[in-house]
């Protein structure tokens, strides 16, 4: 009996059909269409004669932003790629001197997803994604962040008005995230995306610690003592490499290393293997010039995770040996200013910032304990100093994650957040041990790792309010549903044929 053949199209045949489809080039070869694009001939000289360069400059902005509004919304894979870049690459740019007001650009970018969304939904209803438990979580902290807004105890709306505006539109980024990616395909190309952007922070960042800061950066750290205070530790520059500080550059150094790591345990050819695994060593290093210890930690957290869950002797040998060489390096003697912070992320009550953060974290919980809804969204920080300076939270530091929500957002914030945090991590554990597809179930483990350490990361800093880790921590969620979704549908495809074998 030969086997059955089920005609499959593949995803790549079907994405270029549509995209024939959609596209309105066919239908504008008709004398109409001639007479369209004369006209823009004659408006664009008609502008640059009468404007001059400047005129011709927004002629070919508008020229070069409405294809691209229409790709953004009509090919939301495309608009999820350039969002992963653009958060990755953000304040590189800024550094390089763009004008243009880019963060501005990304909550644009974010907005025409979501547009693109709704429009989608009308042609290609599901909505069954918003009826997880952490779907509904997620619409709960959403929720509670908006009614912040009516908190009596805020000293500023305006500070909530500008805080708002992140959290809500990163977090709503999850649904999108959720929608659009929809192939095996598009997963792979995220992934390599992203570990190529990583590659790129890890390489400028041996540039800065090699060969200097750019006369850009170095004005950015003349421009104010705080950061000099900050950043120039013990006779050496921490580095941030293409992030906003040292701490979002080497928290994403840290996941990239353990995205790189859980994809290793996969089915895979043995150079594969080698090249993730020299990608996690220059990670490694590079996360090391960033002086950030608490980064330190999540490595050997994600690895701990990942003997857990995968428990198997060939997984414990190798942490057997990972934690003798970590033993090795935490008490070796050294003189080496690198090694040395490293050293003292692994003791704690010699760390003179860490023992700050505890005290500062004692002082303000009878704050936390009086006020169940907090001091107000934004009431800290940049936004807290610039709206309501005189305020007691202004100055207040949070140093972490948590700390900052309970501020905030008060127990029952802090109590939402975790119950969230939970939910995730039992849907990423859950959907591990349930996807059967080897290659789905690494993707699902990496995410799952990335995410735990996330969740402990997010205790001795703030891991999550910056670019890029504030959107890929929602992409990893998102993956993780995705990856189980993708499996369900492959094993029912599985089956099917099986059933018509049978039949036959």
């Amino acid at each position: 009996m030969e086997p059955v053949r089920i005609p499959i199209r593949s995803e790549k045949k079907k994405a270029g059909l549509s995209f024939r489809k959609r596209f309105p080039g066919p239908q504008l070869n008709n004398p109409l269409g001639i007479l369209l694009f004369l006209s823009a001939a004659v408006l664009f000289a008609i502008t640059v004669a009468e404007l001059g360069v400047s005129g011709g400059m927004l002629a070919l902005v508008v020229i070069i932003a409405l294809p691209m509004l229409y790709a953004i919304m009509v090919y939301m894979q495309f608009g999820v790629w350039l969002l992963l870049i653009f958060a990755y690459l953000l304040f590189f740019l800024m550094r390089l001197g763009v004008g243009f007001p880019l963060g501005t650009l990304i909550d644009g970018l974010q907005v025409l997803l979501f547009i693109g969304f709704f429009i989608h939904q009308r042609t290609k209803p599901n909505w069954k994604d918003l009826k997880t438990p952490v779907s509904v979580m997620v619409l709960v902290w959403i929720g509670y962040n908006v009614l912040a807004v009516v908190n009596p105890e805020a000293p500023s709306r305006m500070a909530w008005v500008y805080t708002i505006r992140s959290v809500a539109i990163i977090t709503l980024s999850y649904f999108v995230f959720l929608y659009s990616i929809r192939t095996v395909t598009f997963v792979r190309i995220i992934l390599k995306t992203w570990i190529a952007l990583s590659l790129f922070a890890a390489f400028y960042a041996f540039k800065q610690e090699y060969i200097g800061f750019t006369s850009g950066e170095n004005a950015w750290l003349a421009s104010d003592p705080k950061i000099a205070a900050l950043l120039f530790i013990d006779g050496a520059w921490r580095k941030f490499s293409i992030m906003a500080d040292p701490v979002a550059f080497s928290y994403n150094m840290a996941i990239s290393s353990i995205l790189c790591i859980g994809l290793m345990t996969g089915p895979m050819p043995a150079w594969k293997k080698v090249v993730l695994g020299f990608c996690t060593v220059l990670f490694l290093f590079a996360m090391l010039l960033s002086g950030t210890r608490s980064a330190y930690l999540m490595v050997p957290v994600g690895l701990i995770f990942l003997a857990i869950l995968k428990f198997n002797r060939k997984v414990l040998r190798v942490m057997v040996v990972v934690g003798v060489v970590m033993i090795v390096l935490v008490f070796m003697p050294t003189t080496n200013y690198t090694l040395y912070r490293f050293q003292t992320a692994f003791r704690p009550s010699q760390d003179a910032s860490f023992n700050v953060r505890k005290a500062n974290q004692e002082k303000i919980q009878p704050y936390i304990l009086t006020h169940p809804i907090g001091g107000g969204l934004g009431a800290t920080g940049a936004w807290g100093q610039r709206f309501a300076p005189d305020s007691y939270l202004a100055n207040f530091p949070p140093d972490s994650g948590y700390v900052r929500v309970a501020v905030e957002l008060g127990w029952i914030g802090l109590l939402l957040f975790c119950i969230l945090l939970f939910l995730i991590l039992k849907m990423s554990i859950n959907n591990y041990y349930a996807i059967r597809d080897p290659e789905l179930k690494t993707y699902c483990l990496a995410m799952t790792l990335i995410l735990y350490a996330f969740t402990i990361g997010n205790y001795p800093q703030e891991a999550l309010v910056q670019y890029p880790s504030n959107i890929y921590f929602y992409l990893v969620v998102a993956l993780v549903s995705i990856t189980y979704q993708l499996d369900r549908k492959k094993q029912a495809a599985s089956e099917d044929e099986k059933k018509i074998l049978q039949d036959r």
